[in-house]
């Protein structure tokens, strides 16, 4: 069968460590204040919103309240 002369399939992957480009990247932009604190809020809005959510949640799920309701008010009076 015809084997061919290179060790990997492609060349240039066995070359590509090798490879150093002398082009640098721009820098990355400083954030502003105004952006700071835009993403601040938003992490504390999904922060208070996950402690909501357990708050309102949390005694919904407790089994010894469930116990203690016996039925709807309404079909006690009749």
């Amino acid at each position: 069968m015809f084997r061919r002369g290179e060790s990997v399939p492609f060349a240039f992957l066995a070359d590509a460590d090798r490879f150093r480009s002398n082009v640098t990247p721009p820098p990355r932009a400083q954030r502003t204040n105004a952006e700071k604190a835009g993403s601040a809020l938003f992490g504390l809005t999904v922060v208070a919103g996950l402690v909501g959510s357990l708050v309102l949640g949390v005694p919904a799920l407790d089994p010894e309240r469930q116990a203690q309701r016996h039925g709807p008010a309404a079909a006690e009076s009749r």
